[in-house]
């Protein structure tokens, strides 16, 4: 039996996932540890394969993706974010269509085709607006574990349709904290707030989603997944149901799993290979580059196989 790990070093967690050759996840690993923790990244890769009974080298491939994938030292090859979540959740859900992935400091829209590969996608990573840093702004704020506040804002009379909707303008965290501190000032009720900014950061989601085309059936993942007014909110927003998988926080670093299994029998990239963008034409599946992935530092390689149909 062969084992693969995908390690996922994103912006404030580290996740790691050991799957065999069926692509079965035999053990998994979240911690968080801070921002682009490379503590954090190699504490999820012990845990995860202590968990498997494996040691590093009982495993025959190993690929990275995330904020920090460069710093992953044990890594073959590196994907974008973009295409793990892209292959990690149409191994989840099967036939899914939209993927929306809201981490700790970007969100991202994904269309899907049948075949798990990407069509379009739009991602927010210049502000905190609609990420889990929002979340814990608005946690914060009202004095609530970030736990909490989920229920907390599903059991305001906003959640059921009714009520008068609180107005949270700005979408900056910083001038929201301010905005909600203004609201508690006046004795507004806190799961009011909650709710009125739960659902103000559905709205920020949907004008991202009609970047790249409403689809569906529609997949939430991320840590914000974990929230379930996050969850009731969207689908409101977006009238349809919103799906969350099992464990929503490690699509990317599953799906990076995946692609080490399936680039087995390819030559391993070096670090300079992770760094020159692809040769495949805008046109052509595989095509990788900085104006594609939405930042600098995402150029990757792509293997044959993975696409990413824009242009």
């Amino acid at each position: 039996m062969n084992y693969y790990l995908g390690v996922d070093l994103g912006s404030t967690t580290s996740k790691a996932v050991v799957v065999d050759d069926a692509g079965t996840i035999e053990a998994l690993s979240i911690v968080q540890m801070g921002a682009v923790s490379r503590a954090g990244m190699q504490r999820a890769v012990d845990e995860a394969l202590a968990d498997a009974g494996l040691a590093p080298d009982d495993l025959s491939g190993i690929v990275s993706t995330g904020y920090g994938r460069r710093l992953v030292p044990l890594a073959q090859r590196s994907f974008t974010e973009i295409t793990c979540h892209a292959r990690g959740t149409s191994a989840m859900v099967p036939g899914a269509r939209l993927v929306i992935d809201i981490g700790g400091q970007d969100s991202k829209a994904i269309t899907v085709d049948a075949d798990g590969l990407v069509e379009d996608f739009a991602m927010n990573d210049r502000c905190a607006s609609g990420t889990g840093r929002f979340y814990e702004v608005l946690a914060r704020a009202i004095e609530c574990d970030i736990g909490e506040l989920g229920p907390l804002a599903l059991s305001s009379s906003l959640s059921r349709g009714g009520g008068t909707d609180l107005e949270v303008s700005s979408m900056c965290a910083t001038f929201a904290e301010t905005e909600i501190v203004s609201l508690l000032a006046q004795g507004l009720a806190t799961e009011d707030i909650a709710a009125s900014v739960h659902r103000a950061i559905a709205a920020r989601t949907l004008a991202l989603v009609a970047q790249v085309g409403k689809r569906a059936p529609v997949v939430l993942t991320g840590g914000v997944a974990r929230n379930p007014a996050a969850r009731h909110f969207l689908s409101v927003a977006l009238d349809h149901e919103v799906i969350v998988p099992e464990h929503p926080q490690i699509t990317g670093a599953y799906g990076a799993a995946l692609l080490a299994r399936e680039h087995e029998a390819g030559p391993a990239s070096t670090e300079e290979d992770v760094d020159r963008p692809s040769q495949v034409p805008h046109s052509e599946p595989g095509h990788s580059c900085a104006e594609c992935d939405g930042r600098p530092s995402a150029i990757v390689e792509l293997g044959p196989v993975i696409g990413v149909h824009r242009h």
